[in-house]
């Protein structure tokens, strides 16, 4: 950072692109902590400018001189050094970015749509242009996973990465398989405490937790992943039955973000799955985020936290740019994500255990049909529950680990049974308690 950079006596200038939740914590963090920050890093930062798309609204304690709804004042103003982006969305984000790059400026962003799809060319364009680009607050807030993955266990060869990485599913299966609501009951309830926006599609239906996802294992491996690449699966089908069964199996259900080698390639998916009891990964309860680290050298890492909010992602924001501040190794730091060349691996030859349940004729010998066509997989079946309702039976089976392309197949082969009702329903098994691998 040059003399040019700096107004004032040396202030470091910040724009802000976009003041909502998020961007109103950090202008409230920057003024309110602003003699902290000068203590703890040598820098005094000033808020240059604030873009807004409607500058009538009220910002409580924000000074209405800051705001602008024109881009240039920010983009443009070589006295702003680093430039935070809050706003959201990709259009007009990506080329405000872009701007901001080419002319030196630094970015911070919270934009985890953006980075899952535009990443590696914005890290290309910043390292060209000599500038940083951060993006902590892009997964899982206040906790630093990023600042992990990039510095700390840069060299330690990460092997897998297993994450509750969404809040708001997590804290609907909380109060499914905790308070006994049925789905649609725990997600009224995530909107009424702010967990859940008014339009939850993207949390419920895994996109949220794939973007999330594309942007860690991206770092982890050293790899060009996209959201394209992440297959996901959302809760939105879960029943309050499917957390009775698995409760009474032992286990609990959570939206999982699971990222690994596989023979030389990187296996990145989200899904729901049964996490046994005595996992770490089930004591995350509400709207907490917890992400597992597993790699040679450290064996597992675990961190926990909260995983949204405006507070706590403007802490990951203003985090991010101290640390452009206090930190000037450019290339290094960039050279974290460069593409190892490794290809993404076909969701199909992943392994794992399996959890199925599905409504069946209450006849003799439908259960061994089913059977058989799981044994024809060369998939073993762990635990049977079957339970009568009348004309119909409820089976609910386990299965030990096997490549989800039989199970895939032999489900097609069970959806064509006669005497199978409905849509069976299939979730994964996370660890050993089902008998096999299936991380």
């Amino acid at each position: 950072m040059t003399g040019d950079d700096r107004r004032d006596g040396g202030a470091v200038r910040i724009g802000l692109l976009g003041c909502g939740t998020v961007g109103q914590a950090v202008v409230r963090t920057l003024i309110d902590g602003g003699s902290t920050i000068e203590r703890a890093s040598g820098h005094r930062l000033e808020v240059a400018k604030v873009l807004v798309r409607d500058p009538t609204k009220e910002r409580p304690g924000i000074d209405p001189s800051l705001i602008t709804t024109d881009p240039g004042d920010i983009l443009d103003d070589p006295t702003v050094s680093i430039v935070v982006e809050v706003m959201g969305g990709l259009d007009p984000t990506l080329d405000h970015l872009q701007r901001a790059i080419a002319r030196g400026a630094s970015v911070v962003t919270a934009n985890k749509q953006l980075l899952s799809r535009h990443g590696p060319e914005l890290l290309q364009a910043a390292e060209a242009a000599g500038a940083e680009l951060r993006f902590e607050a892009s997964a899982c807030a206040a906790i630093p996973v990023i600042k992990v993955l990039r510095e700390s266990l840069l060299a330690a060869e990460i092997t897998q990465i297993t994450g509750i990485v969404n809040g708001t599913t997590n804290f609907i299966l909380t109060e499914m398989s905790r308070g006994g609501l049925s789905y649609d009951e725990a997600l009224a309830r995530a909107q009424q405490l702010g967990y859940a926006e008014a339009d939850p599609t993207e949390d419920v239906n895994g996109a949220d937790a794939a973007a999330k996802m594309a942007i860690l294992s991206s770092i982890a491996f050293h790899s060009r992943v996209r959201i394209d690449d992440v297959p996901h699966e959302g809760i939105d089908r879960l029943q309050a039955e499917d957390m009775d069964h698995a409760g009474s199996l032992g286990f609990v259900v959570k939206l999982l973000g699971v990222a690994r080698l596989l023979n030389g390639s990187v296996s990145v998916r989200v899904y729901p799955a049964l996490v046994p009891r005595g996992h770490r990964l089930a004591a995350i309860e509400g709207p907490d985020n917890a992400v597992l680290l597993e790699s040679r050298a450290t064996r597992e890492i675990m961190l926990v936290g909260p995983g949204a909010g405006g507070d706590e992602t403007a802490s990951a924001v203003v985090a991010d740019v101290l640390s452009i501040l206090g930190t000037h190794q450019g290339s290094f730091l960039h050279n974290a994500l460069v593409d190892a060349g490794r290809t993404v691996a076909p969701p199909g030859a992943v392994e794992s255990a399996f959890y199925v349940r599905m409504a069946v004729d209450d006849r003799p010998g439908v259960l061994a049909r089913v059977a058989s066509i799981f044994g024809d997989a060369e998939l073993s079946i762990r635990t049977v529950v079957q339970s009568g309702t009348g004309d119909q039976a409820r089976l609910v089976l386990v299965l030990h680990s096997g490549p989800e392309a039989r199970m895939e197949e032999a489900l097609e082969r069970v959806r064509a049974l006669d005497e199978v009702r409905g849509e069976p329903v299939m979730l994964r098994v996370l660890g050993s308690g089902a008998g096999g691998d299936a991380r």
